[in-house]
């Protein structure tokens, strides 16, 4: 069999009700960060519903991932890898104002279908890219076709760039799903991961979270004009302005290959909302700094840290830096197998070559996959360009909007790659 028949074989088992059903399915179970237990629980019964061996791999009683395997043949095994929760939380309690000034209907997990358009919390990202890693798996056990090489569903709890939500254990996000998979008993000699971007990534940034810490003095309204004065709070509007002019210049100076690692002053802590009458005595500034694999955490923390300095010395301000996060960035050779399958895949989907996107600076469970020694490709689907009513997508609608023709495509990418990659 050639692999456009098995290709075809394959993709008579997706139907749109199929992807609909999917997506749906998915989008209607929250699954914060550290919640993402009932969502992989859904995605378990799925599987073994359509005859893919699958179980729940726990990690906590909140928290646990979701694995299918289909066996192949004694070629190469593949991991086909998705994670599960979504970016904001579906609760105003944590939402709003932070996301929105009041929750729309595309930040609820509560799925809607409007023509070929799907539309609720994380439709999008990164839970139509699941939904296509599932139903993937399901045409390719009920095809019966002969796969190189074993073939692994992973759905990853804690992928998303976030600490605990809520719950006992801190490290919930930043890809402590992908790792525990990996741990424990599914390293595969390659991987494809599914999320957001109309291309072939072979390499992806890494992040720094640090604080920059800007001092001040603790005083009461009324005594202004009597003591020592300085609001941290303004002083840290300052520190702010200044570094958000800094990292302009930092992504330009630190790009590499398709890497553009850019930089934002996240957050501002500081002061008692209910002692209005005083300034507090420090604030806190959380900037997230994305890094190439040329550079490290630790090197970043040094840099931003001369940096504060000297605009400390400027100011007359003790400011501090402390680095609270890290992710390496990773690299796969782009003549690596999974990488030229997946090219190879999505150029007979597209119908075009493949030209890289530059400029990048989205990091996912991809670092995760990579630092623990699997090669691994990132493709995924396009951003749909309007919402239900037509109005333009903005940075959550494109979360939580997506396209079932996409979703087809998709699906046929990763398999494809399936089928090509033992023939690379």
């Amino acid at each position: 069999m050639t692999t456009e028949q098995a290709v075809e074989r394959v993709m008579r088992h997706v139907t749109r009700d199929q992807l609909a059903d999917a997506v749906c399915g998915v989008v209607d179970i929250p699954s914060p960060t550290g919640g993402e237990r009932p969502i992989a629980t859904w995605i378990v019964d799925n599987l073994i519903a359509h005859g893919v061996a699958a179980q729940l791999q726990t990690i906590d009683e909140q928290q646990a991932n979701a694995v299918g395997t289909i066996p192949g043949g004694d070629g190469p095994s593949t991991l086909l890898y998705a994670p599960l929760d979504t970016f904001t939380t579906g609760d105003p309690a944590y939402d709003v104002p932070s996301a929105a000034p009041v929750m729309r209907p595309d930040m609820l997990p509560r799925a809607s279908v409007h023509g070929d358009l799907v539309q609720g919390l994380g439709a999008g990202n990164p839970k139509g890219h699941a939904a296509c890693v599932l139903v993937a798996l399901q045409a390719l056990a009920a095809s019966g076709v002969e796969l190189p090489g074993d073939v692994v569903g992973g759905f990853g709890a804690g992928g998303m760039p976030s600490f605990a939500i809520n719950g006992v254990r801190q490290n919930t996000g930043h890809g402590v799903g992908a790792t525990f998979l990996l741990e424990r008993g599914y390293t595969t000699d390659q991987a494809v991961i599914a999320k957001p971007g109309w291309t072939v990534s072979h390499e992806e940034v890494g992040l720094v979270w640090l604080d920059v810490l800007v001092p001040g003095i603790h005083t009461y309204a009324g005594s202004r004009h009597r003591l020592p004065y300085r609001n941290a709070v303004s002083l840290a509007g300052e520190v702010a302005c200044y570094l958000e002019s800094w990292l302009e210049q930092y992504a330009l100076r630190n790009e590499l290959g398709t890497m553009r690692p850019q930089g934002i002053v996240s957050s501002i802590t500081g002061g008692a909302d209910r002692l209005a009458a005083s300034t507090p005595a420090l604030v806190r500034l959380r900037l997230d700094l994305r890094i190439t694999t040329a550079q490290t955490p630790a090197g970043v923390t040094r840099e931003l840290r001369t940096e504060v300095r000297r605009l400390g010395e400027k100011l007359g301000a003790d400011l501090e830096v402390r680095q609270v996060a890290a992710v390496p960035a990773s690299h796969t050779p782009p003549d690596a197998p999974i990488v030229r399958a997946t090219v190879a895949a999505w150029e007979a989907v597209a119908g075009e070559r493949h030209v890289p996107i530059m400029a990048n600076s989205g990091a996912t469970d991809a670092n995760i996959l990579r630092m623990r020694g699997v090669p691994t490709a990132r493709v995924g689907m396009p951003k749909v360009a309007t919402t239900p009513a037509g109005d333009p997508v903005d940075f959550t609608a494109g979360m939580n909007l997506v396209d079932l023709r996409e979703m087809r495509r998709l699906v046929e990418i990763l398999v494809r790659t399936v089928l090509l990659v033992g023939r690379q």
